[in-house]
Formats: structure tokens, C-alpha cells, sequence
């Protein structure tokens, strides 16, 4: 059970980091260049195949200019993912 909630939760912030980057209106290489991060790990990280580090989620959402918490997945959007 624990490994299907861990997959969810990436997928979910993955979802929350390609809605929030989308809003804005930032293609996914603009924003790995501006987080610092390789393109195509940040595209994994939009599709939930890798999980991050706190370190990089802060780093994410600092590109973004939002709140870390706006990009971590709700109790109930994890729930609807599993």
C-alpha cells in the first residue's frame, strides 16, 4: 500500500509542478533552466517516474514563485490518484 500512496505522490506533485508551470505560462525547458535543473529530468519529475529531493522541490517552486506547499499533493488528490 505504501509504494502505490509513494507513486501517487509523485505523480500528483508532478501534476501540481506542470499546472502551476503551465498557468504561468513557461515551456518545461525555460523553467528547468531556471531551477537549474536538466530538461529531461524535469520533465520526469512533471511525469512522477522520479522522486525528488526536498532540496530540488524548493528549488522548483522558488522558479515558479510560489510556496513549496502549493506544488506538495493534497491527502485527497493522492487518494483520487491511487
Amino acid at each position: 500500500m505504501l509504494v502505490k500512496v509513494m507513486d501517487s505522490l509523485e505523480a500528483c506533485f508532478g501534476e501540481n509542478v506542470r499546472k502551476a508551470r503551465k498557468k504561468q505560462r513557461i515551456s518545461q525547458e525555460k523553467l528547468a533552466l531556471m531551477a537549474g535543473i536538466d530538461r529531461s529530468y524535469m520533465s520526469r519529475v512533471e511525469r512522477g517516474i522520479v522522486s525528488i529531493t526536498l532540496q530540488k522541490a524548493y528549488v522548483i517552486a522558488d522558479a515558479l514563485e510560489c510556496d513549496v506547499r502549493d506544488l506538495l499533493p493534497t491527502v485527497a488528490q493522492i487518494a483520487a490518484h491511487s
